[in-house]
């Protein structure tokens, strides 16, 4: 490190953000080898790739229990903790829960000044302190590069969980924040971000699903998931394999971020979003309209996405529209399950 330039945390981290994640085709595999979870209070485990594991206690409490960590996706150390901080908070509301505490999980390099640590502490804290709980402990270990990211407690009641399997065909599928964050993350670590469109990314980043997920309670919702490093189509897939249904996608409805449909015409994605794209030629079919820019972007790994929730059609509009009310950042019917198969999706350029 040169003293005299400013700290950009991005350029000491190979990989950022939630691109950093290994990709659904390294982990399913893996995760299929694993003796059968057979304890009867483990409501959610691992075999439908959701979002956190739910655990019941009794007949009206259970625990929601999830990790998040990644290198840096953004060059601020406080900005860092906030993403990081959102993102691993993001996989409670994606179960219907509520977040009750969090621990930090540090990796820090020797050449980086504590004070940095403290600025992605402080900023963890702050996101964690609107989420309505405190970080209480956590644990530290050296490391090359630096990373972050909190495990986090919930709860919820047992009847009430949002798992991703449960989605039906006739359900309407709802988003609730653009995409594009993965793509416009990389621009800004590269230099090639000319629009400075990583601010927008931090203030999409760093709001929580909290309220998203509050205006959704209100509905029955089917099946629910975050979009993150999967990207749309790889966490889609996952909803539509758990639930046993296939489902199509409209791709002129889906919301993304000016900036991002630019950069990924020249050329710019991360490699976990590439990464997305070969596992997912498996599962996703592309109508012949559909450019490669697009199907890009529909795989982008996100860091700190938006909710993605399966919702019968009839009150799907009533709910767009109570989301949009309540000042989330997107409010998108973007295609719907189209009846009962193996997980497979179908994606159009337009409806």
């Amino acid at each position: 490190m040169n003293p005299t330039e400013p700290l950009r945390l991005t350029k000491l981290a190979k990989r950022a953000g939630c691109a950093a994640k290994h990709p659904p085709g390294f982990l399913l595999p893996l995760l299929g080898m694993l003796p059968p979870v057979t304890d009867p209070n483990v409501l959610v485990g691992s075999s439908t790739a959701d979002d956190a594991a739910i655990y019941k206690l009794s007949d009206d409490l259970a625990l929601v229990l999830t990790t998040d960590f990644f290198t840096p996706i953004v060059d601020g150390p406080r900005d860092f903790g906030r993403v990081a901080a959102a993102n691993a908070l993001s996989d409670v509301y994606a179960m219907g829960g509520t977040p009750t505490a969090a621990l930090s999980i540090v990796g820090f390099p020797d050449a980086l000044p504590a004070t940095v640590l403290g600025e992605i502490l402080a900023g963890a804290s702050e996101i964690a302190a609107t989420a309505g709980i405190s970080i209480v402990g956590g644990h530290t270990i050296k490391s090359e590069e630096p990373i972050f990211g909190l495990a986090v407690v919930g709860t919820v009641h047992p009847k009430r969980v949002r798992a991703n399997a449960g989605a039906r065909p006739g359900d309407a599928l709802v988003l609730t924040k653009p995409l594009g964050l993965g793509i416009i993350s990389t621009a800004a670590k590269n230099d090639q971000d000319t629009r400075g469109a990583i601010t927008d990314a931090i203030r999409v980043m760093t709001t929580l699903n909290r309220g998203a997920w509050e205006v959704l309670s209100e509905f029955d919702v089917h099946a629910l998931t975050d979009v993150t490093g999967f990207g749309l189509l790889g966490h889609l897939r996952n909803v539509t394999a758990a639930s046993a249904v296939t489902a199509e996608v409209w791709a002129d409805r889906v919301p993304v971020l000016d900036a991002a449909r630019e950069y990924v015409k020249a050329g710019i994605a991360p490699g976990g979003t590439r990464a997305n794209a070969k596992f997912l030629a498996d599962w996703v079919e592309f109508a012949p309209d559909v450019s490669p820019d697009v199907q890009l972007l529909l795989c982008d790994a996100q860091t700190s996405g938006g909710l993605l929730a399966a919702i019968p059609e009839a009150r799907a509009g009533e709910a767009s529209r109570a989301l949009a009310a309540s000042g989330v950042l997107a409010s998108a019917i973007i295609g719907r399950i189209s009846g009962p198969g193996s997980g497979k999706i179908h994606v159009t350029a337009a409806r």
